[in-house]
């Protein structure tokens, strides 16, 4: 097989660079962080255009959130899904409509935005009290966030940080946040197909692309939720909060970089 001439690697180079992005948005998928996703479309960036990249990633996060599925099969809270899921597909519908006047450095530099503020009040709160108080449930928060991580989904693939604004004070059992957002992602970008199919951005070549790299997507997803299933919550909530801010500091450089770059 012939991958240069079926596919978007035509070097060695660009193979290696589509492998590495796609481990680190598995291990993500699997549970440890959602900085490591948010890498893979940069990276993939360096060798071919961002709505490119984001259309050869889909597919295989569909394949992660089918391994993620019955990774974390049992471990979800339904109440929680129930509020943010519906506020989801409606930020999808609203960034479909919305995809030929919104920018994508606009998004990014928001979401990173609202994502800093969330980890400097948890850090600030800290200091006051103790980090470790639960939040109490929103619902009006939950529509919100469930909205603004629907329409980030599809513009940008930065849904992770909406979504754990608002789930992550709840201080859920890291298996049970795992396992819903598992759940609402899968739904997430399962429903994303539609717009995307409509609006032309699969092709044959991005396809084949996706299928090369589906070994590397199954394996890194399963070790990211060995990994997780073992780490205790006092592990577990300061990891994922440093990296909500290393998402953040990422997002909001990458927008105010590509901004600055189109307004020159």
């Amino acid at each position: 097989m012939d991958l240069a001439a079926l596919t978007y690697f035509n070097d060695l180079p660009t193979l290696m660079l589509g492998v590495l992005a796609v481990f680190l948005v598995g291990l993500s998928k699997g549970g440890l962080g959602g900085a490591m996703a948010l890498i893979a479309v940069p990276l993939l960036a360096f060798v071919m255009p961002p709505m490119q990249a984001a259309a050869l990633l889909l597919p295989v996060l569909l394949a992660m959130d089918a391994i993620s599925l019955w990774a974390w099969r049992g471990y979800y809270d339904k109440h929680l899904l129930v509020q943010m899921l519906p506020a989801a597909v409606l930020g999808i519908v609203i960034g479909a409509s919305a995809v030929s006047i919104t920018s994508d450095d606009f998004v990014r530099l928001l979401v990173g935005l609202v994502a800093l503020l969330f980890v400097l009040r948890v850090a600030i709160g800290a200091r006051g009290k103790t980090g470790r108080v639960s939040a109490r449930r929103n619902g009006l928060l939950a529509t919100i966030f469930g909205t603004l991580a629907g329409f980030t989904s599809f513009v940008a693939h930065a849904g992770g940080p909406p979504f754990q604004v608002y789930a992550m004070p709840l201080r859920l059992d890291p298996k049970i946040f795992t396992g819903t957002s598992v759940i609402f992602f899968a739904v997430v970008n399962a429903i994303k197909v539609i717009p995307y199919a409509a609006l032309g951005e699969f092709t044959a070549q991005s396809l084949w692309s996706a299928l090369v790299l589906l070994p590397v997507a199954l394996v890194s997803t399963l070790v990211g939720a060995a990994i997780v299933k073992r780490m205790r919550a006092e592990v577990f909530y300061p990891l994922m909060y440093g990296m909500v801010a290393i998402v953040s500091c990422k997002l909001i450089y990458d927008g105010l970089s590509g901004m600055m770059t189109a307004g020159a």
